[in-house]
């Protein structure tokens, strides 16, 4: 029988460093049965019959984030034979807060004194002994970035586990608190196991709404404990959550009064970058600095190198030819060589030509927050993001965005107030994702001859764009209120593991080569039927001619509407569809077409067509042809998220019409006024842009609407 250990513990405390070091390349990835909070399991390295389950990382098992839910639900119906508590030995207190609740559940325990690397570097010293006998059970300093005790932290789990042990708290509270815990006690049915007891008790004094949902209760018994947690109010001038959560910080103090010893002399390395990096003045600067090097070396520099290479001679000079003489010499048919070379080859290399890229940038990102600096980003971007009426979390998901609109918004769920939930929702898919990258690189080449400044100043297009669009949100009536409060935890500064980086970069780079393989794969093949099939001569067939395909036909009846963005050919307007699908099927269709149209010889030739053909030699429309497809609403599996987020239709639809709107109405303005700037002349098409500039520059600027009683009674209650 399989023994299953969970990994427990704070944000930041190294635990998925541990979980990676503990599984290597056996981890399997799913969702928490009905939820779409991500569950990570795997099998320990050399012993299969021995599963580690990562919980999401969580301060308490108070039901306040889906997290929180998650792995409460988990610890208390699942029930795994041991956890590993993962607590970060640099910062005790805060992390034994989650301890004392995990002790409560009544499933042997393991403290991973994680990080003591650290903590030993700085003079700090923690008896591990007296912590051990403190808690009623064991503790192992580990260091999961080093790999040091590990094997042992597993081992004491795996023994507590085959002796089925029931951990018993040895923590108590004060005399008065533990009078009123006993009373709860007393009125608990006897369906309620002996090791849960303490925990109903509390959870009941604390009126935990779950708890009190789902504890059968006599209505006698309910009457009872409503008025005993009154009389404790009362006594103690206090909520009762607060009074519970004072009493352990008050048991933790004393503990770590006799367990630990702190030598710090000064500021710690940390403290001294942080008086830098999160300085008020120089903050800003340094993070749009450090976000220009990442996009300028990954799509400019170095990126541009290997996606040279991937494209031009990989697929350009070595596997098309041979796949297509392979073809003729085998006696092939035109349309299936034309289907397999042009269509599913050409189609597919130029999305995966970009992966190297895309590599480089995920790099990046998973070093700046393996080390800890994008917790201080997000720290950073709560000063500024509260003045457009969001909070700091907000920024995590617009963080994650830049690697997949997906996992951004499933980590919405972290935001309490639905109203900011929402409104992240709507907005973190502004964010280049990876699969926008292959689009930028693409036509920056175009349009710009790969310009440096491309593609960074796309990224803080897209940050503008959620800027711009949250304050005109927040001033509307479904959108009023304060932003939810933002707590988070600074962790020290580290290097990064590579492993974990690694990991971190395959996963991702993984996920979008097996999309490239199904969802493009389709597309391509589609896009390449529509470009090569229509009506010519009166008669059905291959066309010799691109513009009787029916391809062409679609693209030239929707033209028109985007004739006014500058980009009216139909060939981008075929592209933008294929985006609606998936992002990257825009390189995908501009593939398709440009194969087709025989500019395979190189890159250079590629985006000359793209530039003549596309965007008719105009710079300006290839720009505004980005931007769109920049801010435009997300990819189908993007939006099928959103809508089981936001748990509504209605609310869906607004979203990406919404998303829509606003990208047409932007790029209306820019290639408008962008081309009376330069000489054009005045028109109905820039009369329309000027009356769209009043209109967004009045709902900036316009008061806001005062929240009703119940937003600010939500906001007080915080």
């Amino acid at each position: 029988m399989a023994i299953r250990i969970a990994l427990a513990g704070n944000p930041n405390c190294g635990k998925t460093t541990m979980f990676n070091n503990l599984t290597g390349s056996n981890q399997y990835v799913g969702n928490w049965p009905g939820v779409t909070v991500e569950k990570k399991e795997g099998k320990l390295k050399g012993k299969k019959d021995i599963i580690i389950t990562d919980l999401p990382g969580i301060y308490s098992l108070s039901p306040y984030t889906l997290e929180e839910v998650v792995s409460r639900d988990y610890l208390i119906n699942e029930r795994p034979d041991a956890i590993i508590n993962l607590v970060d030995a640099t910062n005790l207190e805060r992390n034994l807060y989650l301890t004392t609740q995990l002790l409560e559940l009544g499933i042997p325990v393991v403290i991973a004194l994680n990080m003591m690397d650290l903590a030993v570097k700085s003079g700090d010293k923690i008896d591990e002994k007296k912590l051990a006998a403190a808690f009623g059970c064991e503790v192992v300093a580990t260091s999961a970035l080093k790999g040091e005790g590990l094997t042992e932290v597993v081992d004491r789990a795996v023994r507590l586990a085959n002796a089925r042990t029931i951990q018993v708290p040895k923590h108590e509270f004060s005399r008065e608190v533990e009078g009123y815990l006993a009373d709860i006690a007393d009125l608990l049915p006897n369906s309620v196991p002996d090791h849960l007891v303490r925990w109903y008790s509390i959870k009941l004094f604390e009126q935990d709404e779950k708890v009190l949902g789902t504890t059968p209760l006599s209505a006698d018994s309910s009457k009872r404990i409503v008025e005993i947690v009154k009389d404790a109010e009362k006594q103690m001038d206090d909520d009762a959550e607060s009074i519970i959560t004072n009493e352990r910080y008050e048991y933790i103090s004393k503990i770590i009064t006799g367990c630990l010893k702190k030598n710090r002399k000064g500021m710690t390395v940390s403290d001294k970058i942080d008086r830098i990096v999160t300085n008020r003045i120089l903050a800003l600067p340094i993070f749009v600095a450090v976000m220009f090097v990442v996009y300028y070396v990954s799509v400019t520099s170095l990126g541009t190198i290997v996606t040279d290479f991937t494209n031009d001679t990989l697929f350009g000079a070595w596997i098309q030819p041979a796949v297509q003489s392979l073809l003729e010499t085998a006696g092939a048919s035109e349309w299936l060589v034309s289907l397999v070379v042009d269509g599913i080859i050409g189609g597919l290399a130029a999305p995966i030509g970009f992966a190297p890229q895309m590599a480089i940038l995920f790099l990046f990102l998973s070093v700046l927050e393996d080390c800890g600096y994008m917790a201080r980003v997000a720290f950073i971007m709560d000063r500024i993001f509260r003045r457009f009426g969001l909070s700091g979390k907000s920024f995590i998901p617009l963080l994650i965005s830049s690697g997949c609109g997906v996992p951004a918004i499933m980590a919405t769920k972290t935001i309490e107030d639905d109203k900011n939930r929402r409104m992240t929702i709507m907005t973190s898919t502004f964010v280049p994702c990876g699969a926008k990258l292959p689009v930028i690189a693409l036509v920056a080449g175009a349009i710009m001859g790969g310009a440096w400044w491309m593609a960074p100043s796309m990224y803080f297009i897209g940050i503008a764009s959620v800027i711009v669009s949250c304050i005109i949100l927040k001033k509307t009536k479904m959108f009023a209120g304060d932003p939810s409060p933002f707590v988070i935890e600074l962790p020290q500064y580290h290097v990064p593991s590579v492993k974990t980086v690694l990991l971190h970069v395959w996963e991702r780079v993984w996920s979008f080569l097996k999309k490239a393989g199904t969802i493009l794969f389709l597309c391509c093949m589609v896009m390449w039927f529509l470009a090569t099939f229509g009506v010519e001569n009166g008669a059905f067939g291959m066309v010799e001619d691109m513009e009787a395909s029916f391809l062409a036909i679609i693209g030239t009846f929707l033209a028109p509407i985007f004739a006014p963005l500058g980009f009216g050919s139909w060939q981008a307007v075929a592209s933008s569809l294929s985006g609606f699908v998936a992002k990257e099927g825009i390189v995908s269709t501009m593939g398709v077409l440009a194969n087709m149209a025989e500019a395979t010889e190189s890159d250079a030739a590629l985006w000359q067509y793209v530039m003549t053909d596309f965007f008719h030699g105009s710079a300006l429309a290839g720009f505004t042809f980005l931007t769109f497809n920049l801010l435009d609403s997300p990819c189908l599996a993007a939006i099928s998220t959103m809508a089981k987020e936001m748990g509504n239709k209605s609310w869906t639809a607004f979203a990406v019409i919404f998303q829509n709107v606003f990208a047409y109405a932007v790029c209306l303005m820019i290639y408008q006024l962008g081309s009376f700037a330069m000489g054009g002349g005045f028109g109905i098409g820039t009369a329309s842009a000027v009356i769209v500039l009043a209109v967004t520059l009045y709902l900036l600027f316009r008061p806001a609407p005062k929240a009703d009683k119940k937003t600010g009674a939500a906001a007080a209650r915080i």
